[in-house]
């Protein structure tokens, strides 16, 4: 029989070294994740195809977008996509670029350029490795539905704001928000019309639409791409195109930059880090409801995208996320295991050393057509209405979150769309809240006794949460009490109390006392009896015995022996 130690013994190193070393083993990829799909590869390599052909002009539509080019994209695809696989902890996440990325990344690459970007998802890369060793991957689940609806629509109107300079051919509009150079493409293309780029751009997001609804098997945003590249180079159209594509993993371009420059660097990092997190753990929730009998491992998922926004800067690639719209291609597409995610990222690194020239004559228009389907697939129609319909408290955080996200920035929209959730939970619990007077017994006895008692001792039951945003409501109600010499709190139904409802409900007893009125508790649960005694409510355990009760008939004989005359007290207990 071995000696088990106590609970609060102090643990030995080589215990810590134990729970550290089983912690990363339980982030590290197994062999039993890959030993069946390889015994049948088939649907896995199949499904990894099909995301590849979806992933390809995604992939440049959104390197593009973020300025630093199509090769930082496709590299992001590549990399990014691969380690994720291998080390994410969802078997069915897809990742790369991704739109909410791009939208955070435009103002990076605006301030700090190239370098900046790419050392921007080196340290968001480190930050969520940390997260993943902390265990802060399950706090998604608290995640408010309204807040996810809110910023994924203003993610897809943001996107399709940055694509409307290319959609109308205009490659010189300003303005710090995309909001601002959307106008200004427009107002420059007003001024000097063109129908050939808007015509291109409308005819792929047509096409991916609508074909993508009675097809939805086909790639048609890969068919509509490839069209539009095949009639520029047969008509000979002027229409921008991609530009050349380094034939291979775009060379590394992460420069070592100075103390002064990586500090600047930190907030913007840990924004991209937030995003990265939570699209990557929102994404592999909705792997999990579609697959079946799926789960993923949060924190490891976590570190797989930490690992994965490490090396891609490495090699020139954005950061990058658990993509939605890839993984939903492929759970749909049959996919099994982990292969056809890292098949879809070997495809795309083919595709990158052997077609790079074709490539490179894709019309910019067709990409921003791609986009453009894109944000019209993000929005969730039918969930918006469902929340806009349920209540006006969720109406208001989902629209809060969806204009702070146009206006400013997603994860000031998130901060600002959680934070406003709260308040309003909050409100609704403090209202939920409640005191009221009860009957001292149940019985229904009306005897003069009793009709005396009732004149000297009230009994209020508090039901619900007495804690900040309730505590100060309950003690103007308590404060009205008048005409007693004894006052019975029944707390049997207080689901919570923190140090500010104790605070008031210590000057609440302290105020009634000065009138020389007592005050009883009866059915406190221990864990809420706490903090009352943290506050020193009851100085002494003599005062706590006399005044705290574990049910209410209990706390009715006190004050019965309290109020009623010693003779009368006795002659009616005799009479019960």
């Amino acid at each position: 029989m071995t000696d088990t130690p106590a609970p609060n013994s102090t643990p030995s190193p080589q215990n810590s070294l134990g729970r550290a070393a089983q912690a990363v083993r339980d982030l590290l990829p197994r062999w039993s994740e890959w030993s069946s799909s390889l015994r049948a590869p088939g649907a896995d390599l199949l499904a990894g195809l099909i995301v590849a052909l979806v992933a390809l002009p995604l992939a440049l539509g959104f390197g593009i977008s973020t300025g630093l080019g199509a090769a930082a994209g496709l590299t992001t695809a590549v990399v990014a996509g691969a380690v994720a696989a291998v080390f994410g902890g969802s078997r069915f996440q897809v990742s790369g670029p991704t739109g909410a990325m791009t939208v955070v990344l435009v103002p990076i690459v605006h301030e700090y350029g190239g370098s900046g970007v790419l050392a921007v998802g080196l340290i968001a890369g480190i930050v969520l490795v940390v997260l993943a060793f902390a265990g802060v991957g399950r706090a998604v689940r608290f995640m408010p539905a309204p807040v996810i609806e809110g910023f994924t629509a203003g993610i897809a109107v943001v996107i399709a704001l940055q694509q409307i300079p290319a959609a109308l051919g205009i490659t010189d509009a300003e303005g710090d928000k995309v909001w601002r150079s959307a106008a200004d493409a427009v107002a420059k293309f007003v001024a000097h019309p063109s129908i050939l780029t808007p015509a291109t751009a409308l005819a792929v997001a047509v096409a991916i639409l609508v074909g993508g609804r009675y097809f939805p098997k086909v790639p048609f945003s890969l068919v509509a791409v490839a069209v539009a590249t095949l009639a520029a180079q047969l008509l000979h159209l002027d229409i921008a195109r991609i530009g050349e594509i380094p034939s291979g993993i775009a060379a590394p371009t992460l420069n070592f930059l100075h103390l002064g420059d990586l500090t600047s660097l930190v907030a913007p990092a840990l924004a991209v880090a937030a995003l990265a997190a939570l699209e990557s753990l929102l994404s592999a929730t909705a792997a999990d409801s579609m697959g079946v009998g799926t789960r993923h491992n949060p924190d490891r998922e976590l570190f797989g995208q930490g690992l994965a926004n490490i090396a891609a800067p490495l090699f020139g690639g954005v950061p990058a996320t658990g993509a939605i719209a890839r993984t939903a291609v492929n759970v749909r597409s049959g996919a099994r295991s982990r292969l056809a995610a890292l098949t879809h990222a070997v495809i795309l690194a083919a595709i990158v050393y052997l077609a790079s020239t074709l490539v490179a004559e894709i019309p910019l228009a067709a990409l921003a057509g791609v986009l453009l389907a894109t944000t019209v697939r993000m929005v969730e129609t039918a969930s918006i209405i469902a929340i806009a319909r349920a209540t006006r408290a969720d109406t208001a955080v989902m629209g809060a979150t969806f204009l702070v996200t146009v206006a400013l920035d997603l994860v000031t929209a998130v901060a600002v769309g959680v934070a406003f959730a709260a308040i309003l939970a909050l409100r609704a619990v403090a209202k939920s809240a409640k005191i009221e007077q009860v009957p001292l017994d149940d019985d229904g006895h009306q005897s003069e006794e009793h009709e005396l008692l009732r004149e000297h001792i009230v009994a209020y039951r508090i039901d619900g949460a007495l804690f900040f945003a309730a505590a100060h409501r309950f003690l103007l109600e308590l404060a009205d009490v008048s005409d007693v010499k004894v006052v019975i709190l029944r707390m049997s139904r207080v689901t919570a109390i923190d140090a500010t409802g104790a605070i008031v409900l210590k000057d609440a007893i302290d105020k009634l006392e000065h009138r020389h009125i007592t005050v009883l508790i009866s059915g406190m649960k221990p864990d809420h009896l706490r903090p009352l005694k943290a506050l020193g409510v009851f100085t002494t355990s003599d005062s706590e015995r006399r005044h705290i009760f574990s049910d209410t008939p209990r706390a009715i004989e006190y004050a019965r022996m309290l109020v009623l005359p010693r003779n009368q007290y006795l002659s009616m207990n005799i009479e019960e």
